[in-house]
């Protein structure tokens, strides 16, 4: 199994996937959502979720708490998002 922690943006990772496991959907929990096919390939546990557009989710939650910054905080989540799966995706082809 992967070492999460060596990861960047792990703890949003795990913070999201324990959030969808509770039935919360929270912005770490939206962005897991996102990132599910590919986190699921990569081995990841990714609990249900009933979203059936996440990233239109996410962009609405952050459009609530501050409807100037929602576009470049989008970006941001979603850049560590892929950092994440990249990391994730090297550390695992390694012996």
């Amino acid at each position: 199994m992967l070492e999460l922690e060596r990861l960047p943006g792990h703890e949003l990772v795990q913070e999201g996937l324990r959030d969808l496991e509770m039935g919360r959907l929270t912005i770490p929990a939206l962005r897991v959502a996102i990132g599910s096919p590919k986190l699921r390939r990569l081995g990841f546990a990714v609990p249900h979720f009933d979203v059936p557009v996440p990233e239109h989710r996410l962009y609405q939650e952050l459009s609530r708490d501050d409807p100037d910054s929602a576009h470049s905080r989008y970006n941001a989540l979603l850049r560590r998002l892929v950092s994440f799966e990249h990391a994730a995706e090297h550390a695992s082809r390694k012996p």
